[in-house]
């Protein structure tokens, strides 16, 4: 992982509301390397949504820059793939068509797709399920097809939004594996926002903790547990109470934030 991959370099980001600005992001200076597994933490309203749409292109930062593979971006690219919380399948294809769907809009032959569709359907246990409509799974399968959708794209980089926030804790677990073999066996960089303090030590190289608005970053953590990672090892929850402790003195400043705004009203 020596060589840079994504640089944010001093990003802010201020939104306009109908009586004032809402600074949400804040001198953001990041620079990931190739390979590296980065969580972006914190309370809800620190922004990290905010910055990974602004790494995708889906929205520009009001000042700084964000360059990937040395290329500024200034909006969505083949090399930048995203998963979202709410899966985005399309609910009139099939599994397989769902994705393979990015390769036909590319052009790509039918028999080139068809080999990278099964392929991918193989490496997330998707095979029995490739003629099944979205409706028809589970949530943890939904967000299977919406991974392998990405995966199929080749994109170097992988941006995830909460993928897994809205899934029972034993599905979750059994995502975070499959994402991690996939990580280790394709190379991937991926940036994966989460607000679990214990998912971000189980995923990430690295976790970089924003603070509440604005977004800045507060601490920037390299994980050095070794892989594969138990929650209930000593150093494990010693990082856990670490992270706590940051993300709480945020949350704290959150409901300080709201009473002082509900006080104003």
């Amino acid at each position: 992982m020596s060589d840079t991959h994504i640089v944010i370099d001093g990003v802010n980001k201020v939104f306009q509301t109908a009586d004032r600005e809402l600074v949400a992001l804040k001198d953001i200076s990041l620079a990931i390397p190739r390979g590296q597994f980065t969580c972006l933490l914190g309370p809800s309203g620190c922004g990290k949504s905010t910055l990974l749409n602004a790494i995708a292109g889906f929205s520009a930062p009001t000042s700084g820059s964000i360059r990937a593979d040395g290329k500024l971006v200034t909006g969505p690219g083949p090399e930048r793939g995203m998963v979202f919380q709410e899966y985005a399948l399309f609910p009139w294809m099939t599994v397989a068509e769902n994705i393979g769907f990015g390769l036909q809009i590319k052009g790509m032959a039918k028999a080139e797709i068809g080999r990278r569709v099964d392929a991918l359907l193989a490496m997330l246990s998707l095979s029995d399920f490739r003629q099944r409509f979205p409706k028809d799974l589970s949530g943890g399968m939904r967000q299977r097809v919406a991974i392998a959708r990405v995966l199929a794209l080749d994109s170097p980089i992988m941006l995830m939004d909460e993928p897994f926030g809205a899934l029972d804790a034993l599905t979750r677990r059994n995502l975070q594996d499959e994402l991690l073999r996939i990580w280790a066996e394709l190379k991937k960089t991926i940036i994966f926002v989460t607000h679990s303090i214990e998912e971000a030590i189980y995923l990430a190289d690295r976790i970089v903790v924003m603070t509440y608005r604005p977004g800045t970053v507060k601490r920037d953590i390299i994980v050095e547990l070794p892989r594969e990672r138990d929650p209930a090892s000593p150093e494990f929850n010693a990082l856990k109470r670490e992270l706590g402790q940051l993300v709480m003195e945020e949350q704290q400043r959150h409901h300080s934030d709201e009473l002082r705004m509900a006080a104003v009203d």
